[in-house]
């Protein structure tokens, strides 16, 4: 049951990411209120950094941001190891 909820979780945090960058990019475009890049990096911290990275490499956003572009790697590779380690300690695999 924990690792159905761990999936939704996942599944819904990286599609919040997603709405949230194409949204940042259509903004930048037409002059509307723009998403701020510290909640931009909280999002991919808790969970949205394969989906917030692909995306902006998709639509070409924040593609010359170094934070993004660096950090957003490095953050996915910290959660996976994460994931790896929860998912033995629950003997998920």
């Amino acid at each position: 049951m924990i690792s159905v909820i761990f999936i939704i979780y996942l599944l819904s945090i990286n599609f919040v990411a997603f709405l949230l960058t194409y949204y940042d990019k259509k903004a930048s475009k037409v002059g509307l209120r723009r998403v701020r890049e510290n909640t931009l990096m909280l999002i991919a911290l808790l969970g949205g950094s394969a989906a917030m990275y692909i995306t902006m490499k998709m639509i070409h956003h924040k593609t010359k941001v170094s934070l993004f572009m660096v950090g957003l790697p490095f953050i996915f590779v910290i959660e996976m190891i994460l994931v790896i380690f929860i998912a033995r300690s629950l003997h998920i695999f």
